[in-house]
């Protein structure tokens, strides 16, 4: 049985605030809700984090993953302990607090550093026995949301895009390269400076890392530049950045969208169908950003992706 959401939150503080005090009995005491979402709800005590992972986690998969940020903390913030703790069921990490990304100044957006860092992880070595990343699963799940919210104009171009992607990027089929190691939600919230502002940009959040496709942790900044919500300097800045450090996931030179297009446009339906699902549980028309990623899947559906290039293996 899922425990009340205000019944979690208050548990998940008491044990941040151990944690914290376990660290540094000099702690200046103070609590704050990071995210509450059905995905996973963070709390941070001074400077420690307590997270609660999604209720499907499973114990060995999330074990492998926070093995993997343990060892690579020169990409991936490390957790304070690898090993979770049960709280009314739900698995729970704790982690040091870090700086995250201004959302209020995009213009000092890390690019570089963001794509350096996934250059670095699809160049990780990946064992044998770690998880699928689960990107396609989430993009899968969104758009099972948005069946399941009701009559919206938007719901029909959505859909129609979904269907033109081909099975492993619905996660109806294995995907069609598994050897390399991927974030699987990359986006600029999963980005923190550690220690401090002035420390080094690390990636977190690590409830989708596994092997697959890393194209597909490319494919929501491409999307938005495709969509015209990324500059195309920004875009270049990204892209070159990822290139310079040795990433896999397109080609050294030339045109890297037969790459990165199926997972772009499954990244734009599934940003679609969140928006989507929230207007209308809401009952609010789409605001022009949310409507310009309906729009982009609208014109999705005209054209047939292009044919993916062999890269990462």
């Amino acid at each position: 049985m899922t425990p009340a959401p205000d019944l979690l939150i208050r548990a998940l503080t008491a044990k941040a605030r151990a944690a914290a005090h376990t660290r540094s009995p000099a702690c200046p005491c103070g609590a704050v809700t990071l995210a509450d979402r059905p995905d996973g709800t963070v709390v941070r005590h001074a400077d420690t984090v307590a997270k609660a992972h999604p209720p499907d986690t499973t114990p060995a998969e999330l074990a492998r993953r926070l093995a993997i940020a343990a060892a690579h903390p020169e990409v991936l913030l490390p957790p304070l302990d690898p090993a979770p703790v049960d709280l009314h069921g739900r698995l729970v990490t704790f982690w040091p607090y870090g700086t995250p990304v201004d959302p209020a100044d995009p213009d000092t957006a890390p690019w570089e550093a963001a794509a350096t860092l996934l250059a670095r992880l699809h160049r990780t070595p990946a064992s044998e026995d770690l998880p699928v990343m689960r990107g396609p699963a989430k993009a899968a799940r969104a758009i099972a949301r948005l069946r399941e919210a009701g009559p919206h104009p938007a719901v029909a171009p959505v859909l129609r895009a979904w269907a033109t992607l081909p099975p492993w990027a619905r996660a109806e089929t294995p995907m069609p390269h598994t050897g390399t190691l991927c974030h699987g939600d990359l986006h600029l919230g999963q980005l923190i400076r550690h220690p401090a502002a002035d420390g080094p940009w690390l990636l977190i959040d690590v409830d989708d890392l596994g092997v697959g496709v890393p194209a597909w942790d490319l494919a929501r900044p491409a999307a938005w530049y495709a969509c015209g919500l990324l500059l195309p300097d920004e875009w270049t800045r990204f892209l070159t950045a990822y290139r310079e450090a040795g990433g896999p996931a397109v080609p050294a030179e030339g045109d890297p969208w037969p790459a990165l297009d199926v997972p772009a446009r499954a990244l734009t339906a599934q940003t679609a169908a969140r928006a989507v699902a929230k207007a209308a549980a809401a009952g609010r028309p789409l605001d022009e950003v949310e409507q310009s990623v309906v729009d982009a899947c609208d014109r999705m559906a005209t054209l047939p992706p292009q044919l993916a290039q062999e890269h990462a293996k």
